[in-house]
């Protein structure tokens, strides 16, 4: 939590201001509620409060059979005055009464007001009582504008807070994705050979929204029901201590109900969230592996495991699902309770007139209103918990060191394809040592081809050359510079590298040859296009180099996928070029197309070729032969086979094939 706080630095004054709403939008709704109270007991049972005589034409006051009269709030000992009472469904007016007796009638018995009656008490017409209680009607409507204006004043509260808090909430949202995808974009090959695509996909998508969650919403409400809950207890026990009493009785059960429901909750939202990374993982490795689960007819087993994957989901949803079913029917009957107890103790009271109708309907509609925040306060912290077991995984993808980090202080150098390998020991894990004490020089514009089996470190030594991965012994030089004080980006632009496996971005045909770099210009594309040979299937096409390409370029063959690739490896115009078994998906028509391109193209630049056919590398200044990640023999063609070791076999191998 204090590290996803950080986040909130930058829009400090957004969330005072969100804080400030919060705070008014709570003055807001706790004094509603006081508004119609105090409407009951001044205006709609205002029959109980005295009248006082004033002089003709006073401010306010209402002539009455040759008097003149004005409304009194509270009754002033020493002073005598006029009251409205109610007796056998008939309306009397008492006059000239004492102070004590005019609140005495509030919670007279039916004699004393026949007393009053038979005492010369007037009876009011109905035109009377209007006359005399039209203040109480204006009073009425003043009390409806005041409330509608609370209503009015809540709705741009709300609608403020609402707007800042989700403005914040996206703004954060997107700088943390940014930031998890662009530092998943930092970190080494090694990490992307041990965890899935669709765990990452989870992380920068699904966790990044259940945080987004936390910040638009769960913080401010987490405050306001706190504030809110806090508010209600504090009024009602302003307004009668006793009542207040009563409506917190349950409390405690509440209390418990709210403790077992955090601990539940928070193991189904885990389960629930790490369920879903399960399937979203499997999902990706299945749909992109979908060619051979069909070529292997694989189908209904692959079904089944993903059922089975569902199912778990499932069973984690209808967990969660239950949870809420359970809690919130709880504290609907609490409250429900706790209103019953409120009406019945508020009632009693009312009857006997130690409490007002007006204070009885605020505790009845705080009751109503006070468990909601509770109940909110719990499911909230459910959704907290979501929120920081989110936070918690994507967090563990920032936490990853990138294992390839740039110098300090890097060195600027000018790559013009010089390399050279010094007693270079490399394992991709621990001490099992793919290449050892491998060295070489490679000269600029010199054409190289390493050979030998499977197993043997030739792709091993076009990763070092790039960087991809950190040697532990040796050192590896560019131009007689150590690569680990060469700047990544430097040394790998100058690097133009051909694999085997081609991919293809969604798009088109020029901006898969251009990355997205801009600074490549359209005819670069086509030259880049016409040198590789991929021009002669481009021009083909309804759109040719605006045609558009499909997820992995589906729709063109290998050999075009590996022409493109070509062409963009091309449009860098790097200083070194490696070809990682580059002619191996292409046709033989094509491969003397190619052949002929990488003629021109090798010319003054670095070559460095792997390849298991040999005939695809006679013309190399150099074939370098490992084995077992050592180097056996280097040589030309010519000298190799004069020498009649490894490579000789491995040639005449291939001629009897």
């Amino acid at each position: 939590m204090k590290r996803l706080l950080t986040y909130l630095k930058p829009h400090k004054k957004m969330m005072a201001a969100a804080t400030l709403l919060v705070l008014c939008i709570i003055v807001v709704e706790l004094y509603r509620p006081i508004i119609i109270g105090d409407a009951i007991d001044d205006y709609i049972n205002g029959y109980q409060r005295p009248y006082v005589e004033t002089r003709e034409g006073a401010p306010g006051s209402v002539p009455f059979r040759g008097l003149f009269l004005t409304r009194e709030y509270e009754a002033i000992p020493g002073q005598r005055y006029d009251q409205i009472f109610l007796y056998q469904d008939r309306y009397y007016m008492a006059l000239d009464l004492d102070w004590q007796t005019c609140e005495r009638l509030k919670e007279a018995a039916p004699q004393e007001l026949a007393a009053l009656v038979s005492e010369g008490a007037v009876m009011l017409s109905a035109k009377e009582l209007g006359a005399l209680r039209r203040y109480d009607f204006l009073g009425i409507l003043s009390a409806a504008a005041l409330y509608l204006l609370m209503l009015l004043l809540g709705f741009l509260f709300n609608a403020g807070d609402t707007w800042i808090l989700q403005k914040m909430g996206q703004n954060i949202i997107y700088r943390m994705r940014e930031e998890v995808f662009g530092h998943i974009h930092s970190l080494s090959l090694s990490f992307f050979n041990t965890t899935p695509v669709g765990k990452l996909v989870t992380r920068v998508s699904n966790d990044t929204e259940a945080v987004n969650e936390l910040f638009t919403s769960i913080l401010i409400k987490l405050f306001k029901n706190v504030v809110k809950i806090l508010g209600y207890a504090a009024v009602m026990l302003s307004i009668h201590v006793r009542m207040a009493l009563v409506s917190f009785a349950l409390l405690p059960l509440v209390t418990v109900l709210t403790f077992v429901f955090r601990h539940l909750s928070r193991q189904a939202y885990q389960l629930t969230r790490n369920k879903i990374t399960e399937i979203n993982t499997f999902l990706s490795e299945h749909i992109s592996g979908m060619r051979l689960i069909q070529i292997f007819a694989r189908e209904k087993e692959k079904y089944d495991a993903f059922a089975e994957k569902s199912m778990e989901l499932y069973r984690a949803n209808w967990r969660e699902v239950m949870t809420f079913a359970i809690f919130r029917p709880a504290i609907y009957l609490v409250s429900v309770l706790a209103l019953l107890l409120v009406i019945g103790t508020g009632s009693d009271a009312a009857l006997k007139g130690s409490l007002s109708l007006g204070t009885l309907f605020i505790f009845i509609t705080y009751i109503s209103s006070f468990f909601e925040p509770i109940q909110e306060l719990a499911e909230q912290f459910g959704t907290l918990q979501s929120a920081l077991a989110s936070a918690q995984k994507i967090f563990s993808i920032l936490d990853e060191k990138p294992q390839i980090v740039n110098a300090a202080h890097p060195v600027d150098v000018r790559i013009r394809g010089q390399i050279e390998f010094r007693h270079v020991w490399f394992a991709y894990e621990k001490e099992d040592y793919i290449l050892k004490d491998v060295s070489f020089v490679i000269r600029p514009g010199e054409k190289v081809a390493f050979v030998g089996a499977t197993g043997a470190g030739k792709t091993s030594i076009l990763n070092l050359i790039g960087r991809y991965y950190d040697i532990q012994k040796g050192e590896i030089l560019i131009d007689g510079v150590d690569i680990r004080q060469i700047d990544t980006a430097l040394l790998r632009g100058a690097i133009g590298q051909v694999q085997q496996d081609v991919f293809l971005f969604t798009g088109d045909i020029q901006s898969n040859i251009t990355l997205g770099n801009e600074t490549i210009t359209p005819e670069e594309v086509r030259q880049a296009a016409q040198m590789a040979r991929a021009d002669s299937f481009i021009e083909k096409l309804p759109g040719r180099y605006h045609e558009p390409v499909t997820e992995r370029g589906s729709t063109l063959s290998a050999g075009q996928r590996q022409l493109l690739s070509f062409a963009r490896t091309l449009a860098y115009k790097p200083s070194i070029l490696v070809l990682d078994e580059a002619t191996a998906n292409i046709d033989t028509e094509t491969e003397s197309l190619i052949t002929q391109a990488l003629e021109h193209l090798m010319k003054g630049r670095t070559t460095i070729m792997v390849a298991h056919r040999l005939s695809t590398i006679q013309h190399a200044d150099k074939i370098i032969v490992l084995h077992k990640g050592r180097i056996q023999e280097s040589g030309s063609h010519q000298e190799l086979l004069a020498q009649n070791g490894l490579y000789k076999k491995l040639y005449d191998l291939q001629l009897v094939e």
